[in-house]
């Protein structure tokens, strides 16, 4: 199967597209123009009319909306937001792969491992300061 290219689309342009006449919106910087969607909605018209022109990637996932009604949204693609005007979205962010991240790998140059330092080089000295005041004074 061939990948079309989307049409890009910036936001300013979406935000004009805010009536019954002209219904669009982001979801995921997808656009999708669904004035011919609006009096089929089962929500109803008033909730698209107030998604209209906006990116409405929240309040689509905040209603649950059916694995029939993600699909059936493709039919109304246009477009995608430009890349400029696109967001992260808390799905989109990929797990973090390495742990150690710059801060950490500076820190290690200078001899400093992390938070545990803070405890380990104060028990070592405590134990040296405890073996000397025994040895010493036993």
């Amino acid at each position: 199967r061939i990948k079309m290219s989307l049409k890009q689309v910036t936001l300013e342009e979406v935000s004009k597209h805010n009536s019954m006449r002209s219904l669009w919106f982001v979801i995921g910087n997808k656009v999708y123009d669904v004035t011919k969607f609006v009096d089929e909605h089962p929500g109803g018209c008033e909730v698209l009319l107030e998604q209209a022109g906006k990116d409405a990637t929240e309040a689509f996932e905040d209603v649950g909306h059916s694995t029939d009604a993600r699909a059936m949204k493709e039919e109304y693609l246009v477009g995608e937001v430009v890349e400029a005007d696109r967001k992260l979205y808390s799905y989109d962010k990929k797990p973090q792969q390495n742990w150690n991240t710059d801060a950490d790998k500076d820190n290690k140059v200078r001899g400093q491992n992390g938070p545990l330092d803070a405890l380990v080089t104060p028990a070592l000295i405590a134990i040296a300061i405890a073996l000397v005041y025994y040895l010493v004074l036993a």
